[in-house]
Protein backbone atom coordinates (compact mmCIF):
# COMPACT_ATOMS: atom_id res chain seq x y z
CA UNK A 1 0.00 0.00 0.00
CA UNK A 2 1.27 3.46 -1.16
CA UNK A 3 1.76 6.24 1.46
CA UNK A 4 -0.77 8.39 2.72
CA UNK A 5 -0.87 11.75 1.80
CA UNK A 6 0.16 13.07 5.26
CA UNK A 7 3.02 10.14 5.48
CA UNK A 8 3.64 12.09 1.63
CA UNK A 9 3.59 15.81 3.06
CA UNK A 10 5.86 14.62 6.31
CA UNK A 11 8.21 13.49 4.13
CA UNK A 12 8.28 15.98 1.71
CA UNK A 13 9.01 18.59 4.68
CA UNK A 14 11.77 16.52 5.74
CA UNK A 15 13.31 16.79 2.24
CA UNK A 16 12.89 20.65 2.12
CA UNK A 17 14.50 21.09 5.80
CA UNK A 18 17.75 18.83 4.47
CA UNK A 19 18.28 20.84 0.81
CA UNK A 20 17.20 23.87 2.77
CA UNK A 21 14.43 24.99 0.38
CA UNK A 22 12.29 27.50 2.54
CA UNK A 23 9.26 28.31 0.19
CA UNK A 24 8.79 24.18 -0.03
CA UNK A 25 9.66 24.01 3.55
CA UNK A 26 7.20 26.95 4.59
CA UNK A 27 4.67 25.77 2.51
CA UNK A 28 4.27 22.41 3.46
CA UNK A 29 4.26 22.97 7.26
CA UNK A 30 1.29 25.40 7.02
CA UNK A 31 -0.23 22.04 5.33
CA UNK A 32 1.00 19.62 8.01
CA UNK A 33 0.04 22.50 10.96
CA UNK A 34 -3.94 22.84 9.08
CA UNK A 35 -3.68 19.04 8.96
CA UNK A 36 -2.62 18.41 12.71
CA UNK A 37 -5.47 20.73 13.73
CA UNK A 38 -8.34 19.16 11.85
CA UNK A 39 -6.88 16.27 13.62
CA UNK A 40 -7.73 17.38 17.11
CA UNK A 41 -11.34 18.42 15.83
CA UNK A 42 -11.62 15.36 14.47
CA UNK A 43 -10.79 13.59 18.01
CA UNK A 44 -13.64 15.50 19.57
CA UNK A 45 -16.53 14.87 16.54
CA UNK A 46 -16.35 11.26 16.53
CA UNK A 47 -14.05 10.61 13.76
CA UNK A 48 -10.86 9.40 16.26
CA UNK A 49 -8.81 11.88 15.16
CA UNK A 50 -7.73 10.51 11.60
CA UNK A 51 -7.96 11.88 8.58
CA UNK A 52 -8.47 10.33 4.98
CA UNK A 53 -6.70 11.45 2.31
CA UNK A 54 -9.66 12.84 0.65
CA UNK A 55 -10.05 15.21 4.00
CA UNK A 56 -6.33 16.49 3.70
CA UNK A 57 -7.44 17.04 -0.18
CA UNK A 58 -9.73 19.27 1.21
CA UNK A 59 -8.04 21.49 3.76
CA UNK A 60 -4.90 21.62 0.36
CA UNK A 61 -7.68 22.80 -1.43
CA UNK A 62 -8.69 25.58 1.02
CA UNK A 63 -4.91 26.77 1.43
CA UNK A 64 -5.02 26.80 -2.69
CA UNK A 65 -8.37 29.44 -2.42
CA UNK A 66 -6.84 31.24 -0.03
CA UNK A 67 -3.61 31.69 -1.85
CA UNK A 68 -5.20 32.87 -4.79
CA UNK A 69 -7.08 35.52 -3.36
CA UNK A 70 -3.66 36.67 -1.90
CA UNK A 71 -2.37 36.28 -5.54
CA UNK A 72 -5.57 38.31 -6.69
CA UNK A 73 -4.60 41.33 -4.11
CA UNK A 74 -1.07 41.27 -4.69
CA UNK A 75 -1.34 41.40 -8.20
CA UNK A 76 -3.64 43.97 -7.90
CA UNK A 77 -1.49 46.14 -5.72
CA UNK A 78 0.77 45.72 -8.15
CA UNK A 79 3.46 43.77 -6.08
CA UNK A 80 5.43 41.94 -7.90
CA UNK A 81 7.52 40.34 -5.47
CA UNK A 82 4.39 39.14 -3.36
CA UNK A 83 3.01 37.80 -6.45
CA UNK A 84 6.04 35.46 -7.54
CA UNK A 85 6.11 34.54 -3.95
CA UNK A 86 1.98 33.60 -4.18
CA UNK A 87 2.71 31.77 -7.40
CA UNK A 88 5.79 29.31 -5.84
CA UNK A 89 3.63 28.38 -2.88
CA UNK A 90 0.24 27.90 -5.16
CA UNK A 91 2.97 25.30 -7.98
CA UNK A 92 4.02 23.22 -4.39
CA UNK A 93 0.52 23.27 -3.07
CA UNK A 94 -1.24 22.09 -6.45
CA UNK A 95 1.18 19.26 -6.52
CA UNK A 96 -0.28 17.59 -3.89
CA UNK A 97 -3.42 17.55 -5.71
CA UNK A 98 -4.51 15.28 -8.83
CA UNK A 99 -3.86 16.21 -12.37
CA UNK A 100 -6.32 18.52 -13.28
CA UNK A 101 -8.18 18.28 -16.45
CA UNK A 102 -7.62 20.64 -19.16
CA UNK A 103 -10.96 22.59 -19.97
CA UNK A 104 -10.68 21.01 -23.26
CA UNK A 105 -11.44 17.70 -21.43
CA UNK A 106 -14.04 18.69 -19.15
CA UNK A 107 -15.85 20.34 -22.52
CA UNK A 108 -15.99 16.63 -23.77
CA UNK A 109 -17.38 15.13 -20.60
CA UNK A 110 -19.62 17.81 -20.27
CA UNK A 111 -20.95 17.35 -23.51
CA UNK A 112 -21.02 13.85 -22.61
CA UNK A 113 -23.54 13.97 -19.59
CA UNK A 114 -25.22 16.84 -21.23
CA UNK A 115 -26.20 13.94 -23.96
CA UNK A 116 -26.62 11.80 -21.31
CA UNK A 117 -29.36 13.05 -19.36
CA UNK A 118 -30.68 14.90 -22.52
CA UNK A 119 -30.41 18.28 -21.41
CA UNK A 120 -30.91 21.23 -23.81
CA UNK A 121 -31.73 24.52 -21.87
CA UNK A 122 -30.00 26.42 -18.91
CA UNK A 123 -32.43 25.32 -16.80
CA UNK A 124 -30.96 21.69 -16.82
CA UNK A 125 -27.57 22.65 -15.59
CA UNK A 126 -28.50 21.47 -12.23
CA UNK A 127 -29.42 17.85 -13.68
CA UNK A 128 -26.12 18.16 -15.75
CA UNK A 129 -23.50 19.26 -12.78
CA UNK A 130 -25.61 16.84 -10.22
CA UNK A 131 -24.28 13.77 -12.83
CA UNK A 132 -20.54 15.49 -13.88
CA UNK A 133 -19.57 16.48 -10.89
CA UNK A 134 -18.91 12.70 -9.00
CA UNK A 135 -17.09 12.21 -12.65
CA UNK A 136 -14.33 14.88 -12.07
CA UNK A 137 -14.58 15.24 -8.46
CA UNK A 138 -10.83 16.18 -7.69
CA UNK A 139 -9.59 17.14 -11.09
CA UNK A 140 -11.33 19.74 -11.95
CA UNK A 141 -12.26 22.95 -10.35
CA UNK A 142 -16.12 23.28 -9.68
CA UNK A 143 -15.81 27.08 -10.93
CA UNK A 144 -14.90 25.85 -13.95
CA UNK A 145 -16.75 23.08 -14.58
CA UNK A 146 -19.91 25.43 -13.89
CA UNK A 147 -18.88 27.73 -16.79
CA UNK A 148 -18.55 25.26 -19.04
CA UNK A 149 -22.13 23.48 -18.85
CA UNK A 150 -23.74 27.17 -18.93
CA UNK A 151 -21.52 28.12 -22.34
CA UNK A 152 -22.51 24.47 -23.68
CA UNK A 153 -26.63 24.49 -22.31
CA UNK A 154 -26.70 28.38 -23.94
Amino acid sequence: MGLTLKQRLLNDLKDAMRENDECRKLVVRLIVASVRNAEVDARTDGRGGVLSDADVMALIRREIKQHEESLAEASNAGRVDLVTEQNAELDILRSYLPKQLTREQITELARQVIAEVKATSPKQQGEVMKTLLPKVKDSADGKLVSEVVRELLK
